[in-house]
């Protein structure tokens, strides 16, 4: 996010503003579409015809010209920037078009391997990611998308509309627009679909509506964000971080056709039931049930016989709920019944997010059965909620007199800057506990803009790096001075730290290498080389 001179909220041209870089992948949908004598038709172009003439979208600074990449080849895409927002920064941002677009209600696992592709090789080029999509898939995509990407350190956010941008009723400037200030502002490093002014994990939507503005909702996970009146309020304690030190990686397949959906009805007889089980190469189902989980297993029992028949096959059976709300529960004896016949209980899984993540799980090279059986059971992307949490309480501790004049939030983060500082590994544990409060503290920063990395960076204690990032630190966070971690680390010298770092997924960004001196623009300017397999 580097500085530049524009204007800040009281107009004063000589103000620094923070300047983010958002790439919007524009894949089809009605949002950039027209009306012609045919119907609706997608509109080439969109950056000039839709967004250059509206005001929110364009400040009408001097045109800069952006790199990406498309297929591993070099493009340049012109831009536009934003005025300043809220946060007094303004978004730059170029438009990727797919050519051809997809349509929604077609896509696969070739768009969202596409899709999925192209963040990742412009992953190091940009702030954020806005990805443009029809509605009628946009929970599916969403999902898979959140399934396929590894150790995602930056926002991704889908969005659409229910009715084109060149309508003269649409919500579509509000939908883009609203993504376009999440995406360059905040660091929520998750896969997301922002809609209705409202942002939610993207893996627990669904579609609500085919005419409302309102429609989609995330009926078993409150929204991480909500656009209101006064700015973007994120419910930080709900955003997920990587927890391990890993670079970001794609799934390049997701398996999705060998998986088969079938909805539970009143008068289902064993017979259709066993015709889906014996699709060839058929290797997984989700069986939408009733209530809880519940399912007729006939009077002699013959459709419980089907489904333990089919698993004994090998193949996967995943229970969830037809509710919009609620999960599935062996509370019942027919529920029971479908757990002892070995089927996998999907808890508060959406349709959407079980299907793409048995697609994912039967991708990945070298599960098992039962592994892909155990992952379906719990969460691994924030997909489901846990039945447990482990509760903590923050410890007891006396700070220090001189900060008596902070409010407790920064006394707090004062105090673990000390022991960040003086390398006290098992005070800085001791802060971080707790669910919520150690998720303020890694987010929170001092006066110079440093998160509790940027301190560790300076300090070149790579224990207390570790703890941080694997406790969920973002290594894409950057200072008032502009600067992230591993340049900062950098200048210590300490290679440990470096390295930490780096296989984090930390990246220095142009400024920096220009004002390190790095002599290879390579994680900047060039895709990834490394190969990637089907389970990375």
């Amino acid at each position: 996010m580097a500085p530049v001179l524009g204007h800040g909220p009281n107009g004063d041209p000589e103000t620094q503003l923070v300047e983010s870089r958002v790439l919007i992948i524009m894949t089809g949908g009605t949002i950039c579409m027209q009306h012609s004598p045919d119907g609706l038709v997608p509109v080439t172009g969109f950056l000039k015809e839709a967004m250059a003439p509206r005001p929110s979208f364009n400040d009408a600074s001097a045109p800069v010209q952006m790199h990406a990449y498309k297929n591993g080849e070099k493009i340049i895409l012109d831009s536009l920037r934003t005025p300043p927002t809220a946060y007094s920064r303004h978004v730059r941002y170029g438009i990727l078009e797919f050519s051809p677009l997809l349509d929604s209600s077609s896509i696969s696992s070739i768009g969202w391997t596409e899709i999925a592709l192209t963040v990742k090789e412009n992953y190091h080029l940009f702030d954020g990611f806005v990805v443009l999509h029809g509605t009628d898939s946009l929970a599916y995509s969403a999902s898979a998308l959140s399934f396929m990407m590894t150790d995602l350190g930056k926002p991704v956010i889908l969005t659409g509309s229910q009715a084109s941008i060149f309508a003269l009723q649409s919500d579509a400037v509000d939908n883009l627009l609203g993504s376009l200030i999440i995406a360059g502002t905040f660091v929520i490093p998750e896969v997301c679909l922002f809609f209705h002014h409202t942002l939610f994990r993207g893996n627990r939507t669904t579609k609500v509506s085919a005419s409302a503005f309102e429609a989609f909702d995330s009926p078993n996970c409150a929204p991480l964000a909500k656009v209101t009146s006064l700015g973007v309020d994120v419910n930080w304690t709900l955003v997920r971080r990587p927890t391990r030190i890993a670079e970001f990686q794609v799934t390049k397949y997701i398996d999705t056709a060998h998986v088969a959906c079938l909805r539970i009805f009143p008068g289902i007889k064993p017979e259709m039931l066993d015709s889906v089980l014996r699709v060839p190469d058929l290797r997984g189902l989700i069986l939408e049930t009733f209530g809880m989980g519940n399912a007729p297993g006939g009077v002699d029992g013959s459709l419980t016989r089907v489904i333990k028949d089919a698993v004994e096959r090998g193949i996967v059976i995943v229970n969830v709920s037809q509710c919009t709300n609620g999960f599935v529960s062996p509370l019942y004896a027919p529920g029971t019944i479908l757990g002892r016949a070995g089927v996998v209980f999907g808890h508060d899984l959406t349709t959407e997010a079980a299907l793409t993540k048995l697609g994912y799980l039967l991708a990945v090279q070298n599960l098992s059965y039962s592994d892909i059986t155990a992952q379906m059971a719990h969460s691994i992307r924030g997909e489901m909620t846990e039945m447990t949490t482990p509760s903590f309480s923050h410890p007891d501790g006396t700070l220090d007199p001189t900060l008596v004049k902070l409010t407790p939030a920064e006394a707090t983060f004062a105090a673990l800057g000390y022991a960040v500082q003086r390398g006290e590994l098992r005070n800085v544990c001791e802060m971080l506990e707790g669910k919520e409060s150690g998720h303020q503290l890694l987010k929170q920063a001092d006066y110079a803009g440093n998160t509790a990395l940027h301190l560790a960076a300076m300090s070149a204690s790579p224990d207390i790096i570790k703890e941080l990032l694997t406790r969920g630190a973002s290594v894409h966070t950057r200072n008032s001075a502009n600067n992230t971690p591993l340049f900062l680390a950098r200048r210590t010298a300490n290679r440990e730290c470096v390295e930490l770092l780096e296989n984090a997924g930390g990246h220095l960004w142009v400024d920096e290498r220009a004002r390190s001196g790095a002599s290879t623009p390579k994680l900047v300017d060039e895709p990834p080389s490394r190969p990637m397999s089907p389970g990375q």
